[in-house]
């Protein structure tokens, strides 16, 4: 048995490390020799002979073309010396194993009194190849305990550069890693990973959280957790692949005015997607095909600074579903299509302007990729999981006071999870809150179907495409999980699935998952792992899962949780309970809301943009929307550096204009507070956006997002503040006329001279409430604004 290609080099590695030592190299590739010419794989005299024909093909290489007159004789002994090693290297790991040549590499250093401990001390883990690194902990982790216990502290050092070379080198994400992640894992790791580089943020969380839950949890949640199969494409790829497509010139995107990148945004993606791939990658991406099967893949982004503590960047860039269904070479296509899409999306200008908001535009942001598997099964012609979803360990907007913020909450869908993390149309996910699971933010019949979910995202095996369908089109009588995910609407009441459905039946279902709650340990085991990750995170922490259910035992279901990703949760900042303001004026009162309030403050408010809702449905549904969200974008950038909130329509963050105003987080994040308006005529009726990626963008820059139902009587929107006070928009930056009717700035200090406004918020009272602050007092050293605080 010779070497393998891996054993080769590691082979080069090791000779490459003992370079530093020279004499010790020589001993072994003389020994290494004499093996080659006692066992007649080469003889002496050709081998001799090779050397000096290679030797002077590389002087003619170099234009020495009479290398023997040309060349010192030093020069040329030294050269005749490098050729040889080589082919020493080259012959004796294509013939020899590689057991063999670390036996020499003993018996040499024994033969100079350097014993195995001296060997593992003698290499410096963080200038070593990674081979070298790997070879160093692996034969520490096999000593026997009393031995390894002198090298614990070896092996930790080399513990930490592996993590650090191939998954993260974020400081607080080694520190927590070190504790939980085995050798095992690592190895594991380079198995499946394709390129060199690191991992990057996404795949890195879902690692490190699954084998703390499987060190941690006990017997019956380990069972149930699982991930799913995954492979890693290194993060210097990226590279690779934009400087043989020539794409280095988009490199200089971050530095550009924001209405460069989105203009030249189309041509990127363009470029990118025109991209060739190495062959030696193909032939990797090939044999991961035929590996994992006709089976849905997704290609995730796993960028370096992905899924970091503060820097989340949900959502910033490209997921892509590969449905997988087509010939070996149409799936080659579309893999690798898709990972030159998610390396375009590394110049999204919503991820720049995000990494600009950070401080983080000057970093080296390499994408890394995550293949996974898609979780699921067929469904007649199309793919999807049971369920699926998003969860965090905290809640910070409770419905109720009886909800525990501490146990956390999740957002829970039928089918594909891309519902549950993005705001889509007029469609609504389950929102469980785990201290009580069955606690609906609403309990009449009505309001639980009319925000149930309505369509579904799933994989068409037939088209080789993703779809979103409404349920009805999707869901049949006899699948098996179906009494756990949806009820019977009895006209006032809903009904657990005890038997066959009837003719007609299928039309009453409604999504609840209430059996799955009610009748597995899926709410238990949620809460459980969440509270776990937190604890070994040292932070708040929000994960993305699947859910699969397979037939049990006397009629039941066994659960099977697929952890899919997991980062630390971008929360609100702990704020100080304020009283909310009593007896103000009914002029100085200008919105108040009980709708989802969390706990917080916003002071000293000069500017409130506006965006009436009148004026935004008038607006051409594709061009004027779209130029008003460009405006919103550009009187961000203008008011930076000032306090002000966002007050418009529906849900903004929305990709359907018709439900709100269609602006990505890098439109607003200048901004304080959103505050989303809703009612007849207005916008759906308000949403909860916890957990979708534009909630998670809110969260992480403070920006406190609230949502005022008009036509709730214990909601207020003082109409004459925002419609009536002077427009002040063209003070800032020129705005075509077409869309002056849709986008006001209001400065308070118009409507109430020398006065900023401010927002009150208390989730224990469960209501927010925006009023002009009285004048603050002139007290030396004081700068806390006064609040009237005795009634109403």
């Amino acid at each position: 048995m010779t070497f393998t290609a891996t054993s080769s080099d590691r082979l080069l590695s090791i000779m490459l490390t003992l370079g530093q030592f020279p004499i010790l190299c020589n001993r072994i590739r003389i020994r290494m020799r004499r093996e080659l010419f006692s066992r007649g794989i080469i003889n002496q005299a050709g081998f001799e002979a090779e050397v000096r024909e290679k030797a002077m093909l590389s002087q003619r290489r170099e234009g020495l073309l009479n290398p023997v007159y040309e060349e010192p004789n030093d020069i040329w002994e030294t050269r005749l010396t490098k050729v040889r090693d080589q082919l020493t290297d080259l012959y004796f790991s294509q013939h020899l194993t590689y057991s063999f040549f670390e036996n020499i590499v003993n018996d040499v250093l024994k033969e100079r009194g350097i014993d195995q401990e001296e060997q593992l001390f003698s290499i410096n883990p963080e200038l070593a190849p990674i081979e070298l690194v790997f070879e160093q902990a692996m034969m520490i982790d096999k000593m026997p305990a009393e031995d390894r216990t002198r090298l614990e502290a070896r092996l930790q050092e080399a513990k930490v550069v592996l993590i650090r070379t191939m998954i993260s080198d974020q400081l607080r994400y080694i520190n927590i890693a070190k504790e939980w992640l085995n050798l095992e894992d690592l190895i594991e790791i380079r198995r499946r990973k394709i390129g060199s580089g690191r991992i990057g943020g996404k795949a890195a969380g879902m690692l490190l959280a699954a084998r703390v839950v499987k060190e941690r949890a006990g017997a019956e949640l380990r069972a149930a957790i699982h991930t799913p199969e995954s492979y890693f494409i290194g993060s210097d790829l990226i590279y690779t692949f934009m400087a043989i497509n020539n794409l280095f010139h988009w490199n200089d995107q971050k530095y550009k005015t924001e209405t460069e990148m989105r203009e030249e945004y189309p041509q990127v993606q363009k470029e990118f997607l025109a991209g060739d791939f190495p062959p030696d990658i193909l032939e990797k991406l090939t044999s991961l095909l035929v590996n994992v099967g006709k089976v849905p893949l997704i290609v995730r982004s796993s960028s370096l600074l992905e899924d970091n503590f503060g820097t989340s960047f949900a959502g910033k860039y490209e997921s892509i579903f590969c449905p997988n269904q087509g010939s070996l070479q149409d799936n080659l296509r579309a893999l690798s299509q898709a990972i030159a899409r998610v390396y375009g999306s590394t110049l999204n200008p919503n991820a720049l302007l995000y990494r600009r908001a950070k401080g983080l535009q000057d970093y080296d942001e390499r994408m890394a990729i995550l293949i996974q598997t898609v979780v699921g099964e067929p469904l007649g012609k199309y793919y999807l999981p049971h369920g699926a979803g998003v969860a965090f360990s905290r809640n910070q907007y409770r419905w109720s006071q009886q909800i525990k913020a501490e146990d956390g909450f999740l957002r829970l869908v039928w089918g594909l999870g891309t519902r549950a993390v993005d705001r889509v149309g007029n469609d609504y996910p389950r929102l469980v809150a785990l201290s009580h699971p069955l606690l609906r933010p609403s309990t009449s019949a009505k309001n639980i179907r009319r925000y149930s979910q309505q369509y579904v995202d799933v994989i068409d095996l037939e088209e080789n495409c993703m779809r979103t369908l409404p349920v009805p089109d999707v869901l049949q009588t006899n699948y098996f999980p179906l009494r756990y995910l949806a009820q019977l609407d009895e006209e006032g009441y809903f009904v657990s699935l005890r038997s066959r459905l009837v003719e007609g039946d299928q039309k009453r279902l409604v999504l609840t998952f209430e059996d799955l709650l009610r009748r597995t340990y899926f709410g238990h085991h949620m809460r459980d792992m969440l509270h776990m990750l937190e604890e070994s995170y040292q932070a708040p922490v929000d994960l993305e899962f699947a859910v699969q259910l397979t037939p049990g035992k006397n009629g039941g279901a066994n659960l099977s949780i697929y952890l899919l990703q997991c980062r630390p949760q971008s929360h609100l900042a702990s704020a100080e309970q304020v009283p909310l303001p009593t007896n103000l004026p009914k002029k100085d009162l200008i919105f108040s809301t009980e709708f989802v309030v969390p706990q917080g403050m916003v002071d000293g408010i000069r500017y409130v943009m506006f965006v009436p809702p009148e004026g935004y449905f008038d607006l051409n549904p594709t061009t004027g929307r779209t130029k008003l969200a460009r405006a919103i974008g550009r009187l961000n950038a203008a008011l930076k550096g000032k306090v002000f909130i966002c007050v418009g329509p529906g849900r903004w963050g929305s990709s359907n204009s018709d439900l709100g105003v269609p602006i990505d987080y890098g439109d607003i994040y200048n901004s304080r507070s959103l505050v989303e308006l809703a009612g007849q005529g207005i916008g759906p009726a308000p949403e909860p956006s916890l957990g979708t990626h534009f909630f998670q963008d809110l969260m992480e820059s403070q920006i406190y997002p609230l949502a005022i139902y008009l036509e709730e009587d214990a909601s207020y929107f003082n109409r004459d503040f925002f419609y009536k006070t002077q427009n002040r928009i063209t003070t800032f930056i020129e705005v075509d006329k077409d869309i002056l009717p849709a986008l006001r700035l209001i400065q308070v200090d118009d409507y109430a001279p020398g006065r900023t406004l401010q927002i009150i918020m208390d989730d224990s009272e469960g209501k927010a409430v925006a009023f002009i602050a009285p004048k603050k007092k002139e007290t030396p050293g004081s700068t806390a604004p006064l609040i009237a605080q005795n009634g109403l």
